[in-house]
């Protein structure tokens, strides 16, 4: 049935179609966090339409219950500043390889933290104002402040003054992501999390890093590669617990082999402020004085200021939002998109979700949000990227035998450089159907590559579709097409095992 709209008091019909809309409501959505998929619900409902509301709090690099920002986690204070720092990093080694390719450089090179900091704040503040104008222009009203929802249809925004504002909406969009936790230790206060790690104002000389995630991983290169001294401190035997066990030995070999002190099945009982820095005792009864310990120790999903409970929204037990397939609460006018539900933690993915909310509720395109063949990255030095199932995971879930194709190699650039640092690649293969099931690289661009091969997965590629695709030569990339040799061959009941 077609909805009608209110235009600047004007009746009008939507060309879209969709429900109908009650005039006694000031909005038809209004979507609380502006990140990426509060962004991207509200601008694509604007399109089919809708008249959207939008709130989020004032920008600030460093997050708070206070302090957020238009553009969310992923553009202010995690992907892009992160990316950028990354980028910082890589020249360090690649200025010790170019001596090798006959670049003259001077044995001394100094690393100017505080210009690269700079340079990270203005790029932030720049997307920060461009998000704001594609909301402007998209016709969504945005609202700066903190918001909570006071009823199924009816949103609550307190400004910066303290003024509450109280608006009325046909649907009720939740986008407010997630937060960094910090382990409750004696002298936890002493650490900071990714958000103050972004934003130092000094490079930190010695460092340790509690945590064998992707933020902890990432930032143990990062560090080290601009001249820190990083000790990487985690619970399990190898970092990057989740991602295929093959690919994560490769990881913790890259980490070591360009100076990460690595801690396994370690945790840290206390940290104590000394004269030198921060003294880090662990539980195996180390102590370390280091400049900054960076807590990487998960996020938890940002719904404790949303008065959720008193609307009667249903939570989870680590305070993630309940939702159905179609991101929708047991509420049925309040929705739920992103890091906020804890369904897959991905700025795509809630880019994805909030693309199918606008959909299902203003296009009448009922859509749900497909996880499967997500790609995925660490931006380590080298980045690990992969797509689709890992091997224990095919193996779990195998009915038949699979086939395991592996290829090891010393990259080109390396050849030369002398670097001594293998580029490793992985296909998994359902042995019955021929279907390529997961796809991983450790090694250069490697999510520029494993990008293109989710498109092949996510079209049901074979491994002789593979085998039959010409390569591009010389790159690594060619080793995805080449690889004819079976590593292993797995039964159903079978165990992983690797040769690396």
């Amino acid at each position: 049935m077609a909805r009608k709209m209110l235009i600047d008091g004007e009746t009008e019909l939507n060309k879209h179609g969709g429900e109908e809309v009650s005039s006694n409501f000031e909005f038809d959505l209004f979507v609380i966090g502006a990140g990426s998929g509060g962004v991207r619900a509200s601008r694509f409902s604007a399109s089919y339409g809708a008249k959207v509301g939008l709130c989020e709090l004032p920008f600030n690099p460093i997050s708070s219950e206070t302090f957020g920002g238009v553009g969310g986690t992923c553009v202010l204070r995690g992907c892009v500043p992160k990316k950028i720092l990354v980028y910082g990093a890589s020249f360090g080694s690649d200025i010790e390889d170019a001596r090798n390719y006959g670049w003259e450089v001077s044995e001394k090179v100094d690393f100017n933290w505080k210009k690269l900091l700079e340079k990270k704040t203005n790029e932030i503040n720049r997307l920060n104002g461009i998000y704001k104008r594609m909301l402007s222009n998209a016709g969504v009203k945005l609202f700066e402040g903190e918001g909570k929802i006071v009823g199924p249809n009816e949103v609550e925004v307190t400004q910066l003054d303290g003024t509450k504002l109280s608006y009325s909406a046909k649907h009720i969009l939740i986008a407010t992501g997630s937060r960094a936790q910090v382990p409750s230790i004696p002298g936890q206060e002493l650490g900071i999390t990714s958000d103050e790690a972004l934003s130092l104002e000094e490079l930190p000389k010695r460092a340790v890093i509690l945590g064998g995630g992707y933020i902890a991983v990432e930032f143990a290169t990062i560090w080290q590669g601009m001249g820190s001294t990083v000790n990487l401190v985690f619970r399990r035997e190898l970092p990057l617990r989740g991602f295929d066990d093959e690919m994560r030995a490769v990881v913790a070999r890259n980490l070591e082999a360009r100076g990460v002190n690595l801690h396994p099945r370690t945790n840290l009982t206390q940290l104590i402020k000394t004269e030198d820095g921060i003294k880090v005792i662990t539980d195996h009864g180390e102590e370390l004085v280091v400049d900054v310990v960076l807590f990487a120790t998960g996020r938890a999903p940002n719904t404790k200021r949303l008065n959720l409970e008193a609307v009667g929204v249903e939570l989870d037990n680590i305070g993630a939002i309940k939702v159905d397939e179609y991101s929708r609460t047991n509420i049925p006018s309040i929705w739920a998109v992103g890091d906020v539900t804890n369904r897959f933690n991905l700025t795509p993915v809630a880019l994805m979700e909030g693309t199918c909310f606008a959909k299902t509720v203003f296009a009448s395109q009922p859509s749900k949000p497909d996880y499967n063949n997500i790609p995925y990255a660490v931006f380590s030095i080298p980045p690990l990227s992969v797509v689709g199932l890992s091997e224990e995971q095919a193996i779990e879930q195998a009915n038949g035998e699979l086939l395991v194709f592996t290829s090891s190699f010393n990259p080109m650039k390396n050849t030369i450089s002398g670097r001594q640092e293998k580029t490793v690649m992985k296909l998994v293969v359902d042995a019955d159907t021929d279907k390529v099931l997961g796809a991983s690289m450790c090694g250069p661009d490697a999510p520029e590559i494993i990008q293109g091969i989710a498109v092949a997965l996510k079209c049901g590629a074979t491994k002789a579709q593979f085998d039959s695709t010409v390569g591009i030569h010389p790159s690594a990339a060619e080793e995805f097409v080449t690889m004819r040799t079976v590593t292993r061959r797995i039964a159903a009941s079978g165990k992983p095992r690797t040769n690396l």
